[in-house]
Formats: C-alpha cells, sequence, structure tokens
C-alpha cells in the first residue's frame, strides 16, 4: 500500500458523508429543532445544516451534526442574552449541554448537535452575527462563504486527515480554523498527493503556525487565529513536530 492510497483509507474510515439519515432526522434533530422554533418565534428566518456536515468534512471522531439558527436583522435582543436564552431554554428540557465558543453542544439520542444562534446582517446578503463566548464579544461572518470556501478547494481529503490527526493526538482546534490553515499551506500546491500535502500541513503547523495570523475570508476585521491562545497552538506545533518525523504513516494517522 502507498502512503497515498494508507492516507486514502484512513479518510474513508473517518469521514461522514454530509445527508442526514433519515432517522436521525425524525428522532433526533426535529424534536431539537422544535424545541428551537418555540424559543425563536417570530424571529425566527431558518435552520440549517452547517459546518463539517455542509462542507463535506465531518468525521466520525467528533461532533457530527451542526446547525445554524438565523435570526431576522430586527431582532433587538443582544447576541449575548440570545446565546444565553437559547442555552437556558435547551436546559429546561433536561438535555445534557456544554457551552463553547460561539456554539451550544447538545447530546442526544446518541448523537452530539452543536447549535449557533446568529443574527442576520441588514441587507441582502447571508451576513451574520455571532456571539464570542471566550472574549465576551460578537463577530460578523457568513457561513454560506465558509461552506462553499471548503467544498470548492479541492482540499477536502487533506482536511479530513488532519482532523483526524487532531483528535487522535488529543488536539483541540476549532474547525474552521483548521481548515483555513491547511488552505494557507497548500496553498500553490498539486492536487491528489494527499500524503505529500499533510506532510507540508504538518511541517507548516511545526514552523510558522504559531505566529500566523489567520483572517476569516467574510470577515476581514474577524481574526480567526485568535481563537486558540499561544500555549494551546505551541501544544499543535509540537504535536505536529513529532508527527513530520515520525518513522511510518501508522505513528501519525490510524
Amino acid at each position: 500500500m502507498t502512503a497515498d492510497e494508507y492516507v486514502g483509507s484512513i479518510v474513508r474510515k473517518y469521514n461522514v458523508f454530509g445527508d442526514l439519515e433519515s432517522i436521525t432526522k425524525t428522532s433526533v434533530v426535529n424534536p431539537l429543532v422544535n424545541i428551537v422554533k418555540e424559543w425563536a418565534g417570530g424571529q425566527l428566518i431558518d435552520i440549517y445544516l452547517s459546518g463539517s456536515r455542509a462542507k463535506g468534512t465531518a468525521i466520525n471522531l467528533s461532533s457530527d451534526i451542526d446547525l445554524f439558527i438565523s435570526l431576522k436583522s430586527d431582532t433587538t435582543n443582544p447576541l449575548k442574552e440570545i446565546y444565553n436564552s437559547l442555552y437556558d431554554k435547551l436546559l429546561h428540557q433536561g438535555l445534557t449541554l456544554r457551552k463553547q465558543n460561539v456554539s451550544i453542544g447538545v447530546s442526544y439520542g446518541g448523537h452530539s448537535i452543536d447549535f449557533v444562534p446568529g443574527k442576520k446582517r441588514e441587507g441582502n446578503t447571508n451576513d451574520h452575527s455571532i456571539y464570542r463566548r471566550k472574549v465576551d464579544s460578537w463577530t460578523q461572518t457568513n457561513i454560506n462563504t465558509h461552506i462553499n470556501l471548503v467544498k470548492n478547494s479541492g482540499r477536502v481529503t487533506e482536511i479530513i486527515a488532519l482532523k483526524v490527526w487532531c483528535k487522535l493526538h488529543g488536539l483541540e482546534f476549532p474547525s474552521i480554523y483548521l481548515e483555513l490553515l491547511v488552505l494557507e499551506a497548500l496553498n500553490n500546491r498539486i492536487n491528489n498527493q494527499p500524503a505529500a500535502n499533510i506532510l507540508t500541513v504538518l511541517q507548516y503547523l511545526r514552523d510558522s503556525f504559531v505566529d500566523k495570523t489567520i483572517i476569516d475570508p467574510a470577515n476581514s476585521n474577524n481574526t480567526i487565529s485568535d481563537d486558540l491562545n499561544k500555549s494551546e497552538k505551541a501544544a499543535i506545533a509540537k504535536k505536529a513536530k513529532e508527527s513530520a518525523a515520525a518513522p511510518n504513516w501508522g505513528n501519525i494517522l490510524w
């Protein structure tokens, strides 16, 4: 088995296809969506699949369903209040929850679901404002821009492999940050050589990642690389150095 074949087998092992199974929609997603609809009332525009599932980069080692809640631009509640009131609504349903940076994680029916509430910006765009709990502030972003950028990048295989690498080695790396970092590291690199490209990304993480500024392609004022602190970045760089020097692929991905 060649290195590329091995990487391909690992990606197939962990990749989760985007479409939700009908039983998951019926028994897991729909009951939660109904709770959110009740919470949002007349301010709701839509609730739709986002994140890794929508991009084709989902893996079965991490949160398997991301749902974006789009609220109308005339919603008067502050973003922090929106985030916390959604948490309270879900908590009162007896659900197992976890507060994350921009999302609320729900464990339900054997699945992990992340809800991201956002308030649509005025105008004919899909720009939204979302709350960032880590810094107790807000940012503007565009989920559709992120989805289309990753789906059309030609780097889905490498992104999946790096997500698997992070989970196997116990590293925390926000999904959009990792995706944009992979695109940056592989800029102008040839497609269809996943093993070589993954090594390139690991070397980039080892040598250039810690001090590299990554900007949200949907908002130049949003610095994605601020989502990890220096020590978190240093841990990733250290593990990347070990993996880049590993004697075989079985020590990197398995």
